[in-house]
């Protein structure tokens, strides 16, 4: 767990800004983390191991919300002495350019780090603060613009995007995407894939045995599951309906979902009009265990509409699960062609029940694609290449900008 409070001592120095010269030594980088909504998610997470991996010798960070914030995530990651909010108190469409501008005043960091399109004002407040490095990141999709982005987005990213020092997505489709948005040259968008803590998300029998007695799930049924946010884009309603099929077709099997969102109560009452699935699904909600559901399942589905680098794939892949996903997204670049998984159309049920219907009754199968997807998550998609990667694009970018890190 992060700690409760973070030590905020001014600078040695004023911030001197003389063109793209800054001419300070700093003893530690200050990083503020700005997103749209502070919540349970994958990138919310992914922040999070960030601030408790990169340690605090060479950097100290803050989190900033655009909007809101979850009272309960704060306050169960002890945020609250790290957190700015920069919305007003009216409601409707907010345009919070100068809240954040004073936000940065006042702390005054050396990185700005804006994530996804609810945060992109952040850029421009960053530079009417006099923030010396400025850096964007994007991180998946939103369910209506999967087609493509409004015009007004697409110019204003296109002028958030000029005025960063670092741009970068999680994904190689994702960085081709907004490059043709915001008519970006491509070799401008970094790549910096998601990592996943291949120690903590392990495969465990003991995990495995303890979990299925807690919720009553014999040994021989097969549990397909899944672990998200609860919302629209995630599509959990055709793996309700893909599983409806198993059930009809005589498997013995049953659906385990973590997670909590605006979609939860439409998905419960979903599965409750399904006849098949009473006393065989199991919504669990947001949760802090989630390697002990994983290690309960032995099959992870993703149903996706559109995903950018999605954190549980990774985890379910650590955890020797084999996984099933939509071909949409960065799915396919953690997937591939790599024998660790499969892919599915996205909202085809019957294609997904039939992908599912040979994993249940193969076995061995299911264990070889696991083993496959461990040996992926470890050699490619560990926590310790993603923050060797992080660590050199913060510290280039500020020597960039003239900003020295020393001794704290």
């Amino acid at each position: 767990m992060l700690p409760t409070q973070v030590q905020d001592p001014m600078y040695p120095q004023p911030l001197q800004i003389a063109g793209s010269d800054v001419l300070v030594s700093a003893g530690a980088l200050r990083i503020v983390h700005v997103v749209n909504c502070l919540s349970r998610g994958g990138m919310e997470f992914g922040i999070l191991k960030l601030m408790t991996g990169l340690g605090s010798d060479k950097f100290e960070h803050r989190f900033c919300t655009t909007r809101k914030y979850d009272d309960d995530f704060v306050r169960a990651y002890g945020l609250e002495k790290i957190l700015d909010v920069a919305a007003g108190s009216g409601k409707g469409l907010q345009f919070p350019l100068f809240r954040l501008k004073k936000i940065f005043q006042q702390y005054r960091p050396h990185i700005v780090h804006t994530r996804n399109w609810g945060a992109l004002e952040a850029v421009p407040a960053a530079r009417l603060a006099g923030v010396p490095v400025v850096i964007h990141s994007e991180h998946g999709y939103e369910i209506d613009n999967l087609a493509g982005l409004p015009m007004r987005r697409r110019l204003f990213r296109r002028m958030a995007y000029s005025m960063t020092d670092v741009i970068f997505t999680v994904t190689r489709e994702l960085r081709d995407y907004h490059a043709r948005q915001s008519w970006t040259a491509p070799d401008r968008i970094r790549v910096v894939y998601n990592g996943v803590d291949t120690d903590r998300f392990v495969p465990s029998l003991k995990m495995r045995v303890r979990t299925r007695r807690e919720l009553g799930i014999g040994e021989t049924t097969c549990v397909i599951g899944s672990v998200g946010r609860m919302v629209p884009i995630k599509d959990y309603g055709t793996l309700l309906r893909a599983a409806d099929q198993l059930l009809i077709w005589g498997a013995d099997l049953c659906v385990l979902l973590v997670g909590s969102g605006p979609e939860l109560d439409r998905l419960q009452r979903q599965a409750g009009s399904i006849e098949s699935l009473r006393g065989r699904i199991h919504f669990l909600g947001a949760s802090d265990h989630v390697p002990d559901a994983l290690n309960a399942m032995d099959v992870f589905v993703l149903p996706s509409l559109g995903e950018g680098m999605s954190n549980t794939i990774l985890e379910a892949m650590a955890s020797e699960l084999p996984v099933v996903v939509t071909d949409v997204g960065g799915n396919p670049e953690v997937v591939g062609d790599h024998g660790s998984g499969m892919l599915f159309k996205p909202g085809d049920a019957a294609g997904l029940a039939q992908v599912l219907d040979s994993l249940t009754k193969n076995p061995e199968v299911r264990r070889e694609l696991g083993s496959a997807a461990r040996e992926r998550a470890v050699t490619k998609f560990s926590l310790k290449s993603m923050m060797e990667e992080y660590q050199d694009l913060y510290l280039t970018a500020a020597a960039r900008r003239g900003v020295r890190v020393g001794s704290k």
